[in-house]
């Protein structure tokens, strides 16, 4: 069977996920866009369904990015509709916003060249405002912003960030940070921006938890950076909430380099 490769660019309010991956009994984004697809071109046909990285139960997207392969004569018969028509089957906390053929060599996980995410915090006397308060967090200490960013600072480059991981069996906690930083917004609110090749399983909210209190005076600005030494989990640590972290981008090169950085990346780091 002839097939067509897809790229899907994903938005979502994770707050009534249980996370990306399909899991019995369990809403996840991954379930309710198979079942989208599944309504519009039968459960029966395999999507191989791809994404650039998995989010915790409660995480956002705003640039997630995912790739199915459809039958090529479905496709022809969808292409000018399949958008609209997801937008009518999607529950309305999960988005499509577009659909774009790519070569099939294309690995939404693997062709990926970083991911890109943001924090939201405030540190407003009152918490967050109402209508942002399933994708900020309220913090109840003042947070300088110098102090924040001097904690990023030693955050950046290539480490072992094992104190600041979920260690997962035979998988390694190397990981390249090349963005991070933080700004305070019209609003108020400080926002960090973490980008790296990829991360680890709550590193990202583990990192935010370990700067913020640096933000707010209870740490030096190089305890963060300190804790690189370590080789496992550090208790000291604290992760913070799903809900105000946001996947808002994922890099790709060219697409005649797809399946040189998919090899790439397949390799473990020593």
């Amino acid at each position: 069977m002839d097939t067509i490769r897809l790229r899907l660019d994903v938005s979502y309010d994770g707050a009534d996920f249980s996370g990306w991956a399909a899991q019995p009994g369990r809403r996840t984004v991954a379930g309710v866009l198979i079942e989208g697809f599944a309504r519009l071109i039968g459960a029966e046909t395999p999507l191989g369904l791809t994404v650039a990285g998995r989010t915790d139960a409660g995480v956002h997207a705003t640039g997630q990015v995912c790739h199915v392969d459809l039958p090529a004569e479905r496709w022809t018969e969808l292409a000018g509709s399949l958008l609209r028509r997801l937008a009518a089957v999607l529950p309305p906390d999960a988005r499509v916003r577009s659909v774009t053929p790519v070569p099939d060599t294309f690995d939404a996980r693997f062709s990926a060249t970083f991911r890109r995410y943001e924090y939201r915090v405030s540190d407003a006397p009152w918490g967050p405002e109402p209508l942002r308060r399933h994708d900020t967090l309220g913090w109840m200490r003042p947070l300088d912003l110098d102090r924040l960013n001097a904690a990023a600072a030693g955050l950046l480059g290539e480490h072992d960030f094992a104190a600041f991981c979920k260690r997962k069996e035979h998988a390694t906690t190397i990981r390249a940070i090349n963005r991070l930083d933080w700004r305070r917004d019209p609003d108020g609110v400080c926002v960090a921006t973490v980008q790296a090749d990829a991360f680890c399983q709550a590193m990202v909210r583990s990192l935010v938890g370990a700067m913020l209190t640096v933000g707010d005076g209870r740490r030096a600005p190089e305890w963060p950076a300190e804790l690189l030494t370590l080789r496992e989990r550090s208790s000291e640590v604290m992760v913070a909430a799903a809900h105000g972290l946001t996947l808002v981008a994922v890099g790709y090169p060219d697409e005649t380099e797809y399946a040189a950085r998919a090899e790439a990346t397949r390799r473990l780091r020593a």
